[in-house]
């Protein structure tokens, strides 16, 4: 199989099976196939997307590039956690000891920043003594023993990742959906876990800006944990304004142990519940998010955990004497503040320049061989809503010198913005996409995928596919069916109508819900006739999704879509009396 004919086949939109697929990974790998025909599929992918049997396979192949962790020997269920990223996100220095406390096992495999801050390791790395590089055996015998160890990812998981995503990064095909989606899932898929809770950052702050952006990744992501047999769900929340207070290594693992004591910031006690409470319903530790966020909001008053924090540290080397002893983590020798010159209520926080000025004074990366400064960052004393007055503290910043720190208080002077009215507080979870929520909805856009490459399309090449789902289970699909007398073409939602009303055995057949998917820059829009005819042999509230090749999907139903259609009842009043 020529990799010249897979590059083809997805430059047309069509699915690749995973042999195809396999053909090339494995060709990429033994360096048959070269950087620039995987950066021509890669750009393919970019433009015609992939289904979600195709992200699935193209996931599976990449986390079996490699090593992949075996946590069998470890009793219960392992659920893993990934956030998408974001300016102060310390959620894991929270989550694995929290979870820990009331039983949960916890392995994670974490990596190092690149970019505002440092990554999980590197804020652990931050207490004096911590290891992160750990055996596979003396990982899982942690978790064993104790319920928590969080280690650097090994060089050998999921390679061919990392190939990949070296060539997107200098070929314009990072920001795209699958490609995401594949990248992260692979590395979760080989590090072991039965389930996995992605935290879906939405925000200035985040890689994902709007939340259509944000829900499309976590439905595709949940869509490849769930083929995969891992049970999946994502939490979409806020990046519109830093996470907690605290910027930077040292300083935010100061807040995590203040979280751990039910004492942090509302905003990251509040993401850390939410996510925890999925953790422990997935590891079978609650039956609801309701009953887990009690049993972890006890952990939290009764001290356990924060004892598990400590029991961790010492584990990995660490000096557990910091909890008691703060200041026994890196500290900055240099502390300036921020001061409002006015009173007012705090309306914006943009997070980005917050994570940026954190970089600058050393607390990230802006390449790979930067080193990270442990102390530094930057502390954000306000949160959107609040009321302040002329004097008081905005941000603290901590620098390696006062030149540094007066750059950085310059540089965040016009970030904390006020206005003389009352500020609502914004909304921090923004949703869910659980295990198994899209599930009828994705194969119903998949059978419509599959259809649209039955479309005959000589004269316009807009290929469409359609696919209907009965009461009873069912579905029947339709593709466009072109003539030279325009007039003549058949469109696929019609298509797929025709087909199921000429195969019915009974007089009446509901359709319960319709999907349709083109090339389009938008999701797809039915013509009038398509929509006259849904609206004859749907009901008005018969759900419609509507959808493209870049996973761009609009929910809608059949009334939305025709509202006041022509009816069988309007047309009684068009015949003679006698035929009525």
């Amino acid at each position: 199989m020529r990799a010249v004919d897979v590059i083809d086949k997805k430059r047309r939109g069509l699915a690749l099976s995973k042999q195809e697929l396999q053909a090339l990974m494995d060709g990429y790998l033994k360096g048959d196939v070269p950087d620039y025909q995987m950066s021509a599929f890669l750009m393919a992918v970019v433009w015609r997307g992939m289904t979600t049997q195709e992200m699935a396979d193209f996931t599976q192949l990449m986390a079996s590039s490699g090593d992949e962790l075996d946590l069998r020997g470890i009793p219960g269920m392992k659920v893993d956690k990934h956030s998408t990223g974001g300016v102060g996100d310390k959620t894991t220095l929270i989550l694995g000891p929290l979870l820990a406390s009331i039983g949960v096992p916890v392995a994670k495999m974490s990596g190092r920043g690149l970019g505002h801050t440092g990554g999980t390791i590197d804020k652990l790395e931050s207490i004096p003594g911590f290891q992160t590089s750990l055996t596979t055996q003396a990982f899982i015998d942690q978790v064993t023993q104790i319920g928590v160890a969080v280690a650097g990812q090994s060089g050998d998981l999921a390679p061919a990742d990392k190939r990949i995503y070296a060539l997107r990064d200098v070929t314009a095909t990072v920001e795209s959906i699958p490609l995401i989606a594949s990248s992260i899932m692979s590395k979760k898929l080989a590090s072991g876990a039965n389930a996995i809770v992605l935290d879906v950052k939405v925000g200035s702050g985040a890689f994902m800006k709007t939340e259509g952006d944000a829900r499309r990744l976590a439905r595709t992501m949940v869509g490849i944990g769930n083929r995969a047999g891992r049970q999946t769900v994502a939490v979409l929340s806020s990046m519109e304004e830093p996470l907690g207070r605290a910027i930077g290594n040292a300083l935010e693992v100061k807040e995590a142990i203040a979280t751990l004591m039910h004492r942090g910031p509302d905003d990251l006690t509040e993401v850390c519940l939410t996510l925890g409470a999925e953790m422990a319903v997935l590891a079978g530790a609650a039956k609801s998010p309701e009953e887990a966020r009690e049993m972890l909001i006890q952990a939290l008053d009764d001290g356990s955990a924060l004892a598990k924090f400590k029991q961790f540290v010492a584990a990995q080397g660490g000096d557990p004497s910091i909890v008691d002893e703060p200041d026994k983590l890196p500290t900055a020798p240099v502390v300036q503040q921020l001061r409002a010159n006015r009173g007012g209520y705090v309306s914006s926080l943009e997070a980005l320049p917050f994570g940026e000025a954190a970089m600058r004074l050393g607390a990230g990366r802006a390449t790979k061989e930067d080193v990270i400064n442990p102390a530094v960052g930057v502390v954000v004393q306000v949160s959107v809503g609040q009321r302040v007055e002329a004097g008081d503290v905005l941000v603290e910043v901590h620098a390696d010198s006062e030149s540094a720190a007066s750059a950085c208080l310059l540089e965040l002077t016009d970030t904390v913005v006020l206005s003389e009215t009352p500020v609502e507080r914004p909304k921090l979870i923004l949703g869910y996409v659980r295990n198994g929520d899209d599930d009828g909805d994705e194969e119903l856009l998949q059978a419509a995928l599959q259809a649209r490459e039955k479309a005959y399309v000589p004269y316009s090449g807009f290929a469409v596919g359609a696919a209907l789902r009965t009461a009873d289970g069912r579905i029947v699909t339709g593709a466009n069916i072109e003539n030279a007398s325009f007039g003549l073409t058949n469109c696929a939602e019609r298509s797929a109508v025709f087909s199921l009303m000429s195969a019915r055995t009974e007089p009446d057949v509901a359709i319960a819900g319709v999907a349709v998917v083109a090339d389009s820059p938008d999701p797809v829009a039915p013509c009038g006739a398509c929509r006259q005819v849904l609206a004859e042999f749907c009901s008005p509230n018969t759900p419609v999704l509507l959808a493209n090749l870049h996973h761009d999907i609009k929910k809608t139903t059949v009334g939305e879509l025709l509202p006041g259609a022509f009816t069988p009842e309007q047309m009684a009043y068009a015949q003679p009396d006698s035929e009525r």
